[in-house]
């Protein structure tokens, strides 16, 4: 989605910045791994195939890609890459024609060391608000895997509600209507998220 490749989120555990050619490889190899490929319902890609689904991914305006960075990492980087900071991605599915107000969420939080550490309710939570002040969001729905409890967890915690199984796809989807307390608690929940003007790899203030 072009309308935020020049975004920049800054939150206290994550950073969110576009998905850009920079960070293919260390998501290539990400993808290479067995888990993650069925956590993620995903096939394995060779390394031109997931750059042109970068690009392809840039020009979806039905897909908006944030790729989630350790903040601690990149606000100490100095000569570091991002590629180096880099612990996941989230994602927002604009896919219901019938229903422009409802995007599909999913988060993965790929890089081990990041993981169980509050990456990922923060990055859905600035997602979440990124969906609602920005895009007209105010219904959220999260397909999630039978048996990946801490997303399930997660997303319970983030006042989603159980509204479909699927013994086929062995899939759980979770749902969260904004109603105007919803979207108080979520503001709140990001006050502190500073939005940025982002340059390839880089940032300015906004």
């Amino acid at each position: 989605m072009r309308s935020n490749e020049n975004t920049l989120l800054l939150g206290k555990k994550v950073v969110l910045v576009p998905y850009t050619a920079e960070h293919v490889p260390r998501y290539h190899e990400w993808m290479k791994s067995e888990e993650l490929q069925r956590l993620t319902a995903s096939e394995p890609l060779t390394l031109e195939q997931e750059y042109s689904m970068q690009r392809s991914w840039r020009e979806d305006t039905a897909k908006c890609t944030f790729i989630v960075l350790d903040a601690e990492k990149w606000q100490a980087r100095l000569s570091t890459t991002e590629e180096s900071c880099m612990a996941g991605d989230v994602n927002l599915f604009l896919t219901d024609l019938w229903d422009p107000s409802l995007g599909e969420i999913e988060v993965m939080i790929a890089e081990p060391s990041c993981r169980g550490r509050g990456f990922g309710t923060e990055a859905v939570l600035m997602m979440m608000s990124y969906g609602v002040t920005k895009l007209g969001l105010t219904k959220f729905e999260a397909k999630i895997g039978q048996g990946n409890e801490p997303s399930i967890r997660m997303f319970q915690k983030l006042h989603f509600e159980q509204v479909a199984v699927s013994s086929v796809f062995q899939e759980v989807t979770f749902r969260l209507i904004v109603n105007e307390h919803e979207r108080q608690w979520l503001l709140e929940q990001t006050s502190h998220v500073e939005e940025k003007c982002y340059r390839d790899g880089s940032s300015e203030s906004h």
